[in-house]
């Protein structure tokens, strides 16, 4: 499967301005890029790459006063494959676990287990640990809020949601991460792309998306609270603890975003020429 992906985003600032940009594609799915995925802006901007401290490719700016555009589009090889689910996935103890991991199972700004913790245990702790703990979190999540854009808060906590019970993906994600956690089953907060393939269409504006991924049997695997289903063409874009550490922009002074655009869509394969030759021909 082809997908073709992409953004147009344009800030504004009323002076140069500092920023922190995490819009490129994760360093997994690089090798599955068809065309370059270069970050363009409409005016000159000092920029440089580096990756952070959870291995995304991320960006440092400083976007100029007035409006500045920064967009990109490319293509992407994807299996065409829904999420792989893993009914046998077991928990680990925390012993066990890597040494990197152990953050995953900490609380963080967005998520905050000490809020939480009890509740958890008193809710599923009789569930079998593994995949299908997580799992039980899922589906309390995606039946405990309601989705509904006009409820977006960049200020809601894994706890806000669950007292809300309303809220756009990333809150569904910080619920079930904050859950697991207080589990002792480590979670990472993923954001990227999610386009509408092998699903009808949503009536929504296209979104950059959020999911997360639990460790289980020595593999980070992921698990979606908003859909609560397997999806097909997710593009990863960065990992990290909650939505702070993967925010798609981050601005050291003041900046208004003016223009929100993306794309997310499969690309239909063009019909050979011998296909087309013979359709001409046919009886």
């Amino acid at each position: 499967m082809r997908i073709r992906a992409g953004y147009t985003l344009t800030y504004e600032c009323p002076q140069p301005t500092p920023m922190l940009l995490a819009l490129e594609i994760h360093p997994s799915r690089r090798v599955d890029l068809l065309t370059e995925q270069v970050i363009d802006f409409d005016r000159p901007v000092e920029a440089r790459g580096y990756v952070d401290g959870f291995g995304n490719a991320c960006t440092r700016i400083e976007a100029p006063s007035g409006l500045t555009t920064i967009s990109t589009t490319f293509d992407i090889y994807d299996s065409g494959e829904p999420d792989a689910v893993a009914e046998q996935a077991v928990q680990h103890k925390i012993k066990d676990l890597p040494d990197e991991v152990l953050v995953f199972l900490l609380g963080s700004r967005y998520c905050d287990t000490d809020r939480l913790g009890d509740f958890a245990w008193a809710k599923f702790g009789n569930t079998a640990p593994g995949c299908a703990r997580v799992q039980a979190i899922c589906d309390f999540v995606h039946n405990h809020i309601v989705f509904d854009y006009q409820k977006a808060d960049p200020l809601r906590t894994a706890h806000d949601s669950f007292t809300d019970q309303a809220g756009v993906c990333r809150d569904f994600t910080h619920l079930a991460i904050a859950l697991c956690r207080g589990m002792n089953i480590p979670a990472r907060y993923c954001t990227g792309y999610l386009g509408d393939i092998g699903v009808p269409p949503a009536p929504y504006p296209m979104d950059f998306s959020a999911w997360f991924q639990a460790y289980l049997a020595g593999t980070w695997f992921t698990f979606d609270p908003r859909h609560n289903r397997p999806r097909i063409g997710r593009i990863l874009m960065a990992t990290g603890r909650d939505a702070t550490d993967v925010a798609i922009s981050t601005s050291f002074g003041f900046s208004r975003l003016t223009r929100f655009e993306v794309v997310t869509e499969e690309v239909q394969a063009e019909p050979s020429l011998a296909s087309v030759e013979n359709s001409a021909f046919s009886p």
